[in-house]
């Protein structure tokens, strides 16, 4: 019986692992820009990916975390780009040394973050149906903010924050008391190209459109440049426009009722259980 239960379970995930569909590859040909040797990450300007994107300059993950050690800025790479629906990673780099091109690098280079307890700047923005909002109006509920932009291509960034997002709100939809203390903000980054307009049919593709108000529980904002640099310099965020795409860092911040910082989430690692948790917790203790 117990060898029958272990086959059983041996071909119940071998069929999953047959429905599950198979990552996409692509060509990948360019020049590393930049390295963040911690993640195993390189930010490449690449040229056009025939079937996925144009050219642009994005930071990708190394499926080979050891072979980050032998690339340098201005290195000319070639790599298989697989994209999966939730992951995008580089396999078979082959790296042909040059110079280092310091006039290319594009500088993220980490910004001081805000500790837990510090105020947040009172943003004023625009969301998604034309009205402004601010950090002010949602005194007394806790907050959660991320920022995007919505042609960003790769699944584990953008992508991800917008559906760990979906996920906490689909989730508290379903705890009436949390839900009506707590609120969610997407801001995007792209002011030129993300207007309200775009933000609103971009938005109404995972709140519940059916709803007499589709955004009263997560607003898409958008606004000034200056005052969306404000708010991304404080949390640390880092963003730099080139050509066709953005280049950006990742950053989740959840926020007290009191408009103070509670936690700061760095890059794509969190989870939105974890967010969740923040909200139980900051509520409880007001």
């Amino acid at each position: 019986m117990l060898v029958f239960f272990i086959a059983l379970l041996l071909t119940g995930q071998a069929c999953a692992n047959r429905n599950m569909p198979p990552a996409r590859r692509f060509d990948l040909h360019g020049r590393i820009v930049a390295i963040n040797q911690s993640r195993a990450e390189v930010t490449i300007s690449h040229g056009p990916i025939p079937g996925y994107m144009d050219a642009m300059t994005m930071p990708f993950v190394l499926k080979d975390t050891t072979l980050i050690n032998s690339m340098s800025p201005g290195d000319e790479i070639n790599a298989d780009l697989m994209v999966s629906d939730k992951s995008s990673w580089l396999e078979n780099p082959i790296v042909s040394r040059s110079m280092p091109d310091t006039q290319s690098s594009i500088p993220l280079t980490a910004r001081p973050e805000p500790s837990p307890g510090a105020g947040v700047p009172d943003f004023h923005l625009i969301n998604q149906d034309g009205k402004q909002i601010s950090l002010s109006q949602f005194r007394g509920k806790a907050l959660a903010i991320t920022f995007i932009y919505t042609r960003c291509p790769l699944p584990d960034y953008c992508i991800l924050m917008n559906d760990n997002f979906e996920r906490i709100e689909k989730s508290l939809a379903n705890d009436k008391a949390l839900y009506a203390k707590t609120h969610l903000v997407t801001i995007s980054f792209d002011p030129a190209r993300d207007t309200p307009q775009v933000l609103r049919m971009f938005g109404l593709a995972r709140v519940d459109a059916k709803a007499a108000n589709p955004f009263s529980h997560w607003d898409f904002a958008t606004g000034d440049a200056a005052q969306i640099k404000t708010l991304a310099d404080f949390f640390g965020l880092t963003y730099v426009n080139e050509p066709n795409q953005i280049v950006h860092s990742l950053r989740t911040a959840v926020i007290s009722p009191n408009g103070t910082l509670y936690h700061l989430y760095n890059g794509n690692e969190w989870k939105p259980e974890q967010v969740i948790d923040d909200f139980k917790s900051v509520v409880n203790e007001q």
